[in-house]
Parts: C-alpha cells; sequence; structure tokens
C-alpha cells in the first residue's frame, strides 16, 4: 500500500495589537533600499496593509511564551506602521494582521527572513506599464497616479507612452528579446506599422542601437531646428494641421515635424510672399529658393549700392548693447564657464548687433530697373536677400545723353502731348529655380550610339580593365594612393573611374556574352582562389594578411581595388542629383584611359570581337559601313555597301574578326593622338589577300569590278 502524502498545515492570519510588536534582531535587511518608509506608509494609509507580517512568539528564559511578537519579515511593513503611529494617525493598540509560526518548529528565524526577501520576484516593467495603462483607461488622471505611486508626473507619461508601442514590440520585450532603451526609441511616432517595419529591419542587424532606431523612424520628418521650421515657426505649422513627434524620453531638441510636405507648402508660401515684398522694391527678376548653391552669382555682375544712414533710434539701440555687452564680459570674463543665462544674453546681443551693423544699401533706380535679386534661407532660418545682380542679357550698354533726350522728344506722348511716362515694370518671380536647359538638337551624319549599347561596351571594357588592374599590382596601388591624394589635397568634382571605397561597382547594362567572357572567368576564379585562403573571422582575417609576403599582399590589394574601377559610360544628369554629371562622366572616362595605358590594356587580347550581336546588327548601316572602312579598307567597304543591313552585319562580322578593331568606346588615346587598340596592326585592306578574305560571291565581285562590270543581281542592288 503507497505511503499517504503528508499534508502541510498553513498558520492563519490573527490580529495582534500594534503594541505588542517588535522587530526581530534576526531579520536579514539592514540596509536600506526600495520605496523609503514614508512612502510606504503613505502607501499603507491609502490602500491599508496589503500583505500581513509573519511573527513569532517571544520566550521567556524558560521557554514559555510572553505574549509579545518579534517581526522576521515585515520589517519594512513594521518601520511604516510604526511612522503612522508616530504621526498619530494610527493608535498603538491597533491591531494587525499576522502570520504567526511555531517557535519551536525547526525552521531558523534568519531563513524565514531571508527567504521572504530572496523568493520574491520582481514585477516586469511592462507589467507596471500596462497597470498604469488600465488605470489611465478606468478614468484615473495622470496626476492621481503619480500621486497614488510617489512619483513625477512624466515618469508616468512615459510608461503610459511605452505601453502604446505596437503590440508585437511589446511581446518581444517581455522575453527580453530587446533592451527597455530600444522600446522607449519606439515611443517617438505612434504608428505600429512603422514601428514593426523598423524592427524587422534592425533586429538582425549589427546596428540596431536606440539612436538609429529613432533615426530610422524620424528619416522622413524634419526636425524641429531644421530653417524651414525656424523660417516658418512651429505655432503655424501646428495651426495648419501638422503633428509633432516627441520624444518623451531624450531631449529631442523641439521634436520632429511628420507632415513634410505641409512645412514645404508653408516655406514656399512664405517664401513666395517675402520675394513680392522684395518684388515691390522695383527688381526685374526674383529668384526664390530654400537655398542656392554656392557659386550661384557666378557670371552676374553686381551694382553698387549705399548704406543706409544709421538713424537715432538705431544708434541709441547699438550703444545700449554695447554697454550691457562691455559689462557683462567685464563681471565674468575671469569665470572659467560663463553662467548658462549670462552666455545665453551675449549671444543675442552678439546676434542683434550683427543684424544692426548689416545695413540695407539703397541703389539707383535705373540699376534696379534692369537687376534682380536671390531670395532665400539661411542655416539659422532667417530669411536672406542678395540684391543687385544683372544677367548678361540684361546689362544693356548706358546710353548716351544726347540719344536719350532726343528719344525722349520723338517718343510717344500721351493725350496732354506730354512725355509718356514708362511703364511700371513687374519683376519675374521665380520659385525653386531656373526651367531647364532645352535638349540639344540630333546632329546630322552618323548618329550617336545608344546609350543602352554605350553602358554595354563599357561594362565589357571595364571588366577588362578590373582584371588588368588585379594583375599590376603597383598600378593599383599607384591608382589607390592618386585618388587618396586627390581627395586630400585637391578640391575637384568628379570622382574619375576608382570608387576606392572599396565597394563593387554593379554592371546594371550588359551583354549576354559578358559573364562568358575570358575577364569574367578570370576574375572569378582569381575571387574564388583568394575567397578559399583567407578566414572569414575578422580577428583571424588581420593575422592571416599579416603573416603574408609583400608579393602576395600587393596581389591581393590589387584584386580589391579591382572592384571599383568603374570605366561605364551613362547618360549624364543635367539637373544634379543622382547619377553623375557630365564633367563626372568627363573625369570617369579620363581615368579609365589612364588606367588603359598603365596596364597596357588591349580589348582584343581581352577577348571582345565585333560581332553581329555585340555591336554591328545594333548600329546604323552608316556605322557598320564605317566600321569595315576602318579596320579592313576601304575596298571591302564597297563591297558591302549594297547589302541589307541583316546581311551587312554578318559579312561585317566576318571581315572584321581578325582586324583588331574597336568601336570609339573601347578605345582610349595613346598619347600620340592616334587610338591604341590600331598600334601594331595592319588596318589596311588593301595589303591583305582578297581570295582569302573575301566569301566566294564576294570575290567574283571584286573580279568584276576590276575588270568594269558588275554581276546581275548586284548591279541591280547597287542602282
Amino acid at each position: 500500500m503507497a505511503n499517504a502524502v503528508q499534508k502541510i498545515t498553513l498558520a492563519p492570519a490573527r490580529p495582534i495589537p500594534f503594541n505588542k510588536l517588535v522587530l526581530s534582531q534576526a531579520n536579514v535587511r539592514r540596509v536600506k533600499a526600495g520605496v523609503p518608509v514614508e512612502d510606504l506608509a503613505e502607501s499603507i494609509a491609502r490602500r491599508g496593509l496589503i500583505q500581513s507580517l509573519h511573527v513569532r512568539p517571544v520566550l521567556d528564559g524558560e521557554g514559555r511564551e510572553t505574549g509579545m511578537y518579534e517581526v522576521p519579515a515585515g520589517g519594512r511593513r513594521y518601520r511604516a506602521l510604526e511612522f503612522l503611529v508616530k504621526q498619530k494617525r494610527l493608535v498603538r493598540t491597533a491591531a494587525v494582521p499576522c502570520i504567526v509560526s511555531d517557535a519551536a518548529s525547526g525552521v531558523l528565524i534568519e531563513e524565514i527572513s531571508l527567504a521572504e526577501n530572496v523568493e520574491r520576484a520582481p514585477l516586469h516593467p511592462l507589467d507596471q506599464f500596462r497597470a498604469f495603462q488600465a488605470m489611465r483607461e478606468k478614468g484615473m488622471t495622470e496626476e492621481a497616479i503619480a500621486a497614488a505611486f510617489f512619483v513625477p508626473v512624466n515618469v508616468v507619461k512615459q510608461r503610459l507612452r511605452l505601453a502604446t508601442v505596437a503590440p508585437a514590440l511589446l511581446d518581444v520585450y517581455a522575453v527580453d528579446g530587446m533592451t527597455l532603451e530600444q522600446l522607449m526609441a519606439f515611443t517617438i511616432t505612434h504608428d505600429h506599422a512603422r514601428q514593426e517595419q523598423v524592427w524587422e529591419a534592425v533586429r538582425n542587424s549589427w546596428s540596431k542601437e536606440p539612436y538609429q532606431i529613432r533615426r530610422l523612424l524620424t528619416e522622413k520628418a524634419a526636425q524641429a531646428s531644421d530653417k524651414r521650421v525656424l523660417f516658418v515657426g512651429m505655432d503655424a505649422y501646428e495651426a495648419a494641421g501638422g503633428t509633432v513627434l516627441r520624444d518623451l524620453f531624450q531631449a529631442d531638441g523641439g521634436g520632429w515635424l511628420q507632415d513634410v510636405a505641409l512645412l514645404d507648402r508653408l516655406t514656399a508660401e512664405k517664401l513666395k510672399a517675402e520675394a513680392e515684398d522684395v518684388a515691390a522694391e522695383g527688381w526685374k527678376w526674383i529668384e526664390a529658393a530654400m537655398s542656392f548653391p554656392y557659386g550661384h552669382q557666378f557670371g552676374l555682375r553686381r551694382i553698387d549700392g549705399e548704406p543706409v544712414e544709421t538713424t537715432e533710434a538705431e544708434q541709441a539701440t547699438i550703444d545700449m548693447l554695447t554697454a550691457e555687452q562691455e559689462r557683462l564680459v567685464a563681471e565674468h570674463g575671469e569665470e572659467d564657464e560663463l553662467p548658462e543665462a549670462v552666455d545665453d544674453r551675449l549671444g543675442e546681443i552678439e546676434a542683434a548687433l550683427e543684424e544692426l551693423a548689416n545695413r540695407p544699401l539703397r541703389y539707383d533706380p535705373a540699376e534696379i530697373a534692369c537687376a534682380g535679386a536671390f531670395v532665400g534661407l539661411g542655416h539659422d532660418g532667417r530669411l536672406r536677400v542678395e540684391r543687385g545682380y544683372v544677367r548678361p542679357e540684361d546689362d544693356v550698354p548706358a546710353t548716351p545723353a544726347s540719344e536719350s533726350e532726343g528719344e525722349t522728344t520723338g517718343g510717344e506722348t500721351d493725350r496732354d502731348g506730354a512725355p509718356a511716362q514708362p511703364a511700371v515694370q513687374r519683376a519675374v518671380i521665380t520659385i525653386g529655380g531656373t526651367s531647364p536647359a532645352p535638349e540639344p538638337e540630333e546632329e546630322d551624319g552618323i548618329r550617336p550610339l545608344p546609350e543602352r549599347l554605350m553602358a554595354e561596351l563599357t561594362a565589357h571594357r571595364t571588366l577588362a580593365l578590373r582584371d588588368a588592374v588585379a594583375s599590376r599590382p603597383q598600378v593599383a596601388l599607384t591608382a589607390l594612393l592618386h585618388k587618396l591624394v586627390l581627395d586630400t589635397f585637391r578640391v575637384r568634382s568628379g570622382s574619375g573611374c576608382l570608387e576606392v571605397s572599396v565597394r563593387e561597382i554593379h554592371l546594371a547594362a550588359q551583354a549576354e556574352d559578358l559573364k562568358d567572357s575570358a575577364c569574367a572567368r578570370a576574375v572569378a576564379e582569381r575571387h574564388a582562389s583568394w575567397e578559399a585562403e583567407l578566414p572569414a573571422e575578422s580577428d583571424a582575417l588581420w593575422d592571416s594578411l599579416g603573416a603574408l609576403d609583400e608579393a602576395s599582399r600587393l596581389a591581393l590589394l590589387a584584386h580589391c581595388v579591382s572592384f571599383g574601377v568603374n570605366a561605364l559610360h551613362e547618360k549624364p544628369n543635367p539637373y544634379g542629383g543622382m547619377g553623375v554629371s557630365e564633367h563626372g562622366l568627363r573625369v570617369r572616362l579620363a581615368h579609365a584611359d589612364r588606367l588603359a595605358r598603365a596596364t597596357n590594356l588591349d580589348m582584343v587580347s581581352a577577348g571582345w570581337r565585333p560581332t553581329a550581336a555585340n555591336y554591328l546588327g545594333r548600329v546604323t548601316k552608316a556605322r557598320i559601313l564605317e566600321a569595315v572602312r576602318e579596320g579592313a579598307g576601304e575596298r571591302a567597304a564597297q563591297l558591302i555597301d549594297h547589302l541589307k543591313k541583316g546581311d551587312m552585319a554578318k559579312e561585317a562580322e566576318r571581315l572584321l574578326a581578325d582586324t583588331g578593331w574597336l568601336p570609339e568606346p573601347l578605345r582610349f588615346d595613346a598619347g600620340d593622338g592616334e587610338p591604341a587598340a590600331a598600334e601594331g596592326r595592319d588596318t589596311d585592306f588593301c595589303g591583305t589577300d582578297e581570295a582569302d578574305t573575301l566569301p566566294a560571291f564576294l570575290v567574283a565581285d571584286a573580279e568584276a569590278t576590276e575588270n568594269g562590270s558588275v554581276p546581275e543581281p548586284y548591279g541591280v542592288a547597287a542602282e
């Protein structure tokens, strides 16, 4: 028969007068920590004693109970009750619910005290957030919650904000999938979908710090310190219905404005109004934009103006501010650090004096009529007006006085016979910049190569250059050093053909045969060889690189540098922004030529041949004939000029197969004015054996031509 499980018996709670309780010297809690006794006393006064005391009878020397009870577990609650008694808010004989344990049990009193403190499980912060939220939903104000738990109101606001984060992220935080600091970062927006999107983006990333989360959540918002906000004003933005994201956990500098489109509209409207005020001064044109590029006045003539005299009131203000500035500097000049209020005041005085010192200029009305002004925003959000610029087309030479008088006398008159007054000029206001330049007209003759074909051809050349650079470490080192020196010592636009980051430049536009080319195979094989030798772990990689001999280090450097080579042609962006500028493209291709010369690049040796698929079938007949004329000679071009384009491309492919001819994008200037692709090769078709070069039907054609006759089929086509 199985042994019966021994049942335990729990001691019931008993009311014991407070004056019969004493603190036990066996209580293990000696260091004060947690909620102060005063706050706990207030909690007991509000809510009552939530948890009973654990006590044991005090025995005399003979082991008999004395009627007193010691408290080994609940010492802070006892002290809180004692505090209430001293305040006369609790009578000394008030009954206190207590659990009385047997003094004769084998459990030490120290064990009971320690178990009470060690076995308690702390409340998860998320449970506190949700409890505050539940109380708020049931009608308690934030101030009432703060008073009930003796915390500042701002703490309650923070906890309530944390509880409003997307439920999916709260579940992640509940299982310690993110830190409290990360959760706090998500509170700057109420958009749950965006919160979850950002978490998915950073959860497996090495960079998931709180600042990174805040940056991603506010990347489409405008900081309160943005010059547009300073110009428009936060009040005007909010009055128009704009929302502001605020961070309750960190200084946010005023927050982030979420409706950027509204901000831009308000900025444009106010900027336009300011531009119209400036236009009222009589300027011929006004160009308004939030910002202008460096050198926007280039090519314009600046007219002279005279500063407006300082008024008595302005001079009095200058004197007063200067005196205050000198007094503050004298009073605090010897201090290591100025008080914040003094520092702020000195900044205000300096800004006011600077504004008063920038005197407006007075211009000649005759010059105003042919000049204009730029209206924009400074970095601090202040309106910035640059007046008095004359465009070249408006820069008319001054008319002699005699001519001017003659024109006035013989000009138009009004109804009374007096000379007509000139019409009031209305300024032309341009918002956001000038109109784009017209597209260039298409040239006559041979048209430029299509953009797609140019991109594919230069992709071939880029890959060949990579292979060539990787095979010549000294050239790679020179190219790398050249780029670094340009970046360090020169201020110039255009990065050339070497992106030294080094990041691989992907070849977006490429022909189908590129991946199977000899260069592609060489690069892939070299890469696989190095990849097999190099360890993946960072520290081990450092040690491995240090152990390589000098030749291997140079070879690896050349291989890595080669992936940054970018000799691609792409359509320039005439408006700036994304893509490459026309100047940048010229710099890139010029650097590519330099690399080609340094590496003795030969696209023929690299395996490129003109075919109907990669070039000849994709250009006009005129270009096909030009290619044959350059590569195989004039006579060969004459023999195929009557063919249809498809047949002409196929025959041109055969004629150019072994000539070493290259289209212009694959050539480079060798330095003597001749394309390097033609060096060392005989491109004169007349010096070759025609019988070996031409197909049978063209051999007959050539012989007939020499005899002065033309075969029937091709004679008709030639007509």
